[in-house]
């Protein structure tokens, strides 16, 4: 009896996973950006959402893992540097736009989510102060295990201050998640979440494509201040805000320098020297006490432009009071 020998090997992939590895490279190959996010707890809802938004500016595409690989390896991404970033199910986002852009619509596109026992806080959780609205009983044991200040009014429990139950990265006990939920405090936020993002050249991790826009805004302001500074010290008048404060600053001090040292060029000048001038004058005065009688010293204070100006205005009105007089007289032949 014959024995037939069959060779045993790799079985032969079936046709789907062919078609979609091939699929997922045209993908990586015709689209500039290829970004990595998490679908841990992101409901169906919500990424139809996030579809519908980004249609026309992205491709969404969920996968398995080791065709991912293959497709990303075929196109010059080792797996070594991927995979320790894939650790739950993942969606690739296939992209001609900027994935910081992609970034900043994403974050706009969460939505608050409620605490769950068991999960890290994002951030500090703070329970405010104010009416609770929940009824003394029970309940008064979890305020007290954590350490939020209450006092009972008119039925219901009133927080005393602004308290911080849980600071970012602590565990969220099943006692602050349900007092949480009572008051309606959703700390999370449920949408996508980008893990990395590939240029076929540099792969950028998860949290250098996170910017905050408020803290940017802040920084170029505050280097273009430092720049006009740089400019006005270095006398650089190619920028035009520091030429408009170097002439400020020069007839600021040409001012000073004609007040101290009496020199008058103009009428707002002289008076300017001379107002300069008395205000010493009378401050030395001051100082002295007393003792400026016995000195002989005595000073008159000039007038300044604005008394002037109302002395004159004085004058006018009296000069109008005669004619007016003068008219009424006329005029009833006084």
């Amino acid at each position: 009896m014959a024995l037939v020998l069959r060779k045993t090997g790799r079985k032969e992939p079936p046709e789907s996973k062919k078609k979609e590895l091939e699929y997922l490279s045209s993908l990586i190959q015709g689209k500039k950006y290829v970004l990595f996010a998490d679908l841990y707890s992101l409901p169906t809802k919500q990424l139809q959402i996030i579809k519908k938004q980004l249609r026309n500016e992205a491709i969404f595409r969920v996968s398995k893992k080791n065709l991912i690989f293959m497709a990303l390896e075929k196109t010059g991404l080792k797996r070594e540097t991927i995979e320790s970033h894939l650790k739950s199910g993942v969606m690739l986002i296939f992209a001609d736009i900027n994935p910081f852009k992609i970034s900043l619509i994403l974050d706009r596109l969460k939505v608050p989510a409620p605490a769950k026992a068991g999960l890290q806080a994002p951030k500090d959780i703070v329970i405010p102060e104010g009416d609770t609205g929940i009824r003394p009983g029970p309940m008064i044991s979890v305020f007290g295990k954590l350490r939020i200040p209450y006092e009972v009014r008119k039925g219901s429990i009133y927080v005393k201050k602004d308290t911080i139950v849980a600071k970012k990265g602590q565990t969220i006990s099943p006692e602050l998640a349900s007092l949480l939920q009572q008051l309606n405090i959703q700390p999370f936020e449920v949408g996508i979440n980008l893990i990395a993002a590939w240029d076929k050249s540099i792969f950028i991790p998860g949290d250098l494509l996170r910017i905050d826009i408020e803290s940017f805004k802040d920084e170029m302001i505050r280097a273009e201040r430092e720049a006009i500074n740089l400019s006005e010290e270095i006398a650089y008048f190619e920028v035009p805000e520091a030429l408009t404060s170097a002439i400020l600053l020069a007839e600021r001090e040409l001012t000073q320098v004609l007040q101290s040292s009496a020199i008058t060029i103009d009428r707002e000048s002289t008076e300017a020297s001379i107002i300069a001038a008395t205000n010493e004058a009378e401050a030395v005065i001051v100082l002295l006490g007393d003792n400026a009688k016995s000195l002989g010293i005595e000073t008159k204070r000039v007038e300044t432009k604005q008394k002037v100006e109302e002395k004159k205005e004085e004058e006018k009105e009296e000069s109008k009071e005669v004619d007016i007089g003068e008219g009424l007289s006329g005029l009833f032949g006084m």
